[in-house]
């Protein structure tokens, strides 16, 4: 292999690198990609010989029509959908049981689907937590798209799954019958297996020490996980349970000295390691880390090392993972492993270790920020501290319990786990909030990538490095600091959020969504762990948007629909003061909720103005107090940039009328309409009178209410007033210098 690698025209490194941007120029449809692509093509046949470029040339044309067949069959499989399924195969190890909520990856002619179900009593909920074996369900169900993105850098569910082979969802009404089953799929019975060893985890070990088990040997996180995984995620740490070269390498080392104790020679051992690979690669669920990492450690074996090493990986996962590169997890693996390899030879001891970590933490930066917008500083040390713990320590003391439990299940060592869970907590109360560098866009994620790169280069060059760190620091404010107005309301489902900045930076939020509380009583079993509708959208698109403190948030009403995410919101941001109307301020319950944020708290009347935009937004309800029901609701309005824009909060048919009366000239271009376009709002005498260009009207995707309702559409047409709606288009938003541009997710 080594020969054969000798005598390739250019450096492997280099060929991975230019087919990686054919890759997205096919897989993303990125002219950007492309215009990278031809561009490292002309540089390379004025850096090579025309026999040598010539050779990549073919090389990559083989390559770009395996991408352009893998990218053809995955649109067909998007086309040619089910009409309905009766049966499906459930992959045991994917079965995840939340509080009534079922969900598991089933198999059904060849086809895989993401299935839901709802658990009709205990006994069914305790059967599928213990379920381990193959089975098959002959069931009533509804097929249905995956949903799509529906906030600008939000999360596109349909996209994710994709990227697993996934094209639809199965919602199963009722579960006809339950057979076990055989097969003889190597995937399958694999799944079987790991499911078998999770289930016996949870059966013989207590919490917490279960679900570090669980995790650190075999990748699998469970739901009563939640609560931890938040605060390891919060510390920036969480990747040490993402399965890695370090967890591959102890498995792999300790399954090579256990055979050359039996007496195997190191020909016999070689080969026996890839089935082995298979194996493991199996119990962890096929993630994307551990694959990579097998690859290089079979790769190592072989004798390529090096950069080699991870070229030669990359080419193999465009072959055999061709959406492996579509996921963040198999682009943050890469980039890790790509630095590391980068970093190898540059010293030993505690200075290289130390040197090392932050050359990957800042190498990596770009793309932590492009998918998650945020890095905490505190990440680095706890890094450094705590992959000692988990890889030299946990992980061979998980390792040990586990084989032993077979024979005697040692739970008395508990305590390790509750004290450093307890650590843990200890430290995310102290640690300050993450640094929220936003979201860079395209153009400069590469132009980030490449910065650091050179300065990786130049690290010698003091001139240089100083000049490219100041371009750097130019790159990342740019990021941050996008340099434009907006006026962008969110999908937050049956909710509604509005958030303003203009180009200075100041920022308005207008209400933070949530969700009405249900008045149905559950019982224990049914409890779940859930997370808030603003933790799903509101939150990540504004960390995208760089927004690490909002300086006035206003919450118009009390309704739990514009005020429940409250709480998340002012954990997730510094919150310089919140408005409110003096009537609400009589809900007790919202009145607790304030004290409960710590953050300043405001009312404000009828005639106060907010500057923004080198405009300002004034209040023109309510005019008298109330008991803090919609009759207070606060109304804004003002002339920003080029439209003049009215938002009504929760404002019902009496509050029209009365706006109507003391400002009987106002002008309207853009309106948000009241009470997700209900029929109480939205009057005809209020329409027709202020004739808005545009009405937005936030409302959750096949809501229970079938709001917006048809009388107010039908009003709203009767004007020819412009409707978009975040239940169909997604989130709308505003963007411009001097006047506006409206866009919208769909």
């Amino acid at each position: 292999m080594l020969q054969w690698i000798k005598t390739f025209p250019i450096l492997l490194i280099y060929l991975s690198f230019l087919l990686l941007w054919l890759y997205y120029a096919i897989f993303s449809a990125s002219y950007l990609a492309l215009l990278g692509f031809v561009f490292l093509l002309v540089c390379l046949f004025i850096q090579f010989s025309w026999k040598s470029a010539g050779k990549v040339l073919v090389i990559c044309g083989v390559f770009g029509f395996w991408f352009l067949f893998q990218n053809w069959q995955q649109s067909q499989a998007g086309q040619n959908l089910e009409d309905s399924v009766e049966r499906v195969r459930i992959l045991p190890d994917t079965i995840k049981v939340n509080g009534d909520s079922l969900s598991f990856r089933g198999k059904s002619d060849g086809r895989i689907f993401q299935v839901y179900y709802k658990l009709q009593s205990e006994e069914e909920k305790e059967a599928f937590q213990s379920l381990t074996a193959l089975h098959d369900l002959e069931l009533e169900g509804k097929l249905s798209e995956p949903e799509g993105q529906r906030n600008f850098g939000g999360f596109d569910y349909q996209a994710y799954l994709k990227t697993q082979g996934i094209y639809q969802t199965l919602n199963i009404k009722k579960i006809q019958s339950f057979q076990k089953v055989g097969s003889w799929d190597m995937g399958e019975n694999l799944s079987s297996l790991r499911r078998k060893a999770v289930v016996w985890i949870k059966t013989h070990f207590p919490d917490p020490m279960r679900n570090y088990m669980t995790g650190l040997l075999l990748g699998h996180l469970d739901t009563d996980f939640e609560e931890m995984n938040e605060l390891y995620s919060s510390l920036g740490i969480i990747h040490l349970f993402a399965l890695s070269g370090m967890q591959v390498g102890f498995f792999m080392d300790g399954f090579k000295k256990l055979l050359l104790r039996l007496g195997l020679s190191q020909e016999q051992l070689k080969w026996l390691t890839y089935p082995f690979s298979l194996i493991y690669a199996g119990l962890t669920g096929f993630s994307a880390s551990v694959i990579r990492s097998l690859l290089q450690k079979l790769l190592a074996q072989h004798g390529v090392k090096g950069l080699d090493n991870f070229a030669l990986t990359v080419l193999v996962l465009f072959i055999i993972m061709p959406n492996f590169f579509l996921t963040a997890g198999g682009v943050l693996s890469c980039a890790y492993a790509f630095i590391l390899t980068m970093t190898s030879k540059e010293g030993e001891g505690i200075k290289a270790v130390v040197r090392e970590s932050l050359v990957i933490s800042l190498g990596i930066l770009p793309i932590l920020s492009f998918y998650f917008a945020e890095f905490q500083p505190w990440s680095i040390l706890l890094t450094f501290v705590f992959s000692f713990l988990f890889d030299l320590v946990l992980l061979p003391l998980l390792s040990i319990l586990f084989a032993l439990s077979f024979l005697y299940p040692v739970i008395q060592l508990n305590f390790i786990f509750e004290w450093l869970e307890g650590m843990i907590r200890l430290v995310s109360q102290v640690a300050s909030r993450p640094l929220v560098f936003g979201q860079p866009n395209a153009w400069l994620l590469i132009l980030l990538l490449i910065s650091l790169a050179l300065v990786y280069d130049l690290r010698k060059n003091i001139k240089n490095l100083t000049v490219l760190s100041l371009l750097i620091t130019g790159l990342f404010f740019l990021t941050k600091y996008p340099l434009e107005n907006e006026i962008t309301m969110l999908d937050v489902g049956q909710g509604e959020s509005i958030f303003l900045r203009d180009v200075t930076g100041k920022t308005i939020l207008i209400d933070v969504g949530g969700k009405a509380e249900s008045d149905k009583k559950i019982e224990k079993w049914q409890e779940k762990a859930t997370t808030s509708n603003a933790q799903r959208t509101l939150i990540p698109y504004l960390k995208s948007r760089g927004v690490a403190k909002i300086d006035q948030l206003i919450l118009t009403n009390t309704d739990k629909e514009h005020v429940g995410d409250l709480l998340e919101v002012t954990k997730a941001f510094h919150v310089g003061e919140i408005l409110v109307s003096k009537g609400s301020l009589k809900q007790k319950e919202f009145v607790a909720e304030l004290q409960a944020t710590q953050t300043k708290v405001r009312s404000v009347t009828t005639g106060e103005n907010l500057p923004i935009f080198g405009s300002q937004l004034e209040i023109l309800s309510p005019r008298k107090m109330g008991d803090g029901n919609h009759e207070d609701s606060l109304v804004l309005y003002g002339k920003l940039l080029d439209k003049n824009f009215l938002f009504t909060g929760n404002l019902e048919d009496k509050g029209e009328k009365d706006m109507l009366k003391y400002y009987p000239y106002l002008e309207v271009d853009v309106l948000k309409a009241s009470q997700h376009g209900s029929k109480n709002s939205s009057s005809p005498a209020f329409l027709e009178k202020l004739k808005p260009e545009m009405t937005l009207i936030s409302v959750g995707k096949s809501n229970r209410m079938k709001l917006p309702h048809q009388e107010t559409l039908t009003r709203l047409e009767t004007i020819n007033s412009k409707v978009y709606r975040t239940d169909q288009q997604g989130a709308i938003r505003f963007k411009g210098w001097k006047s506006w541009k409206i866009e919208s997710v769909r």
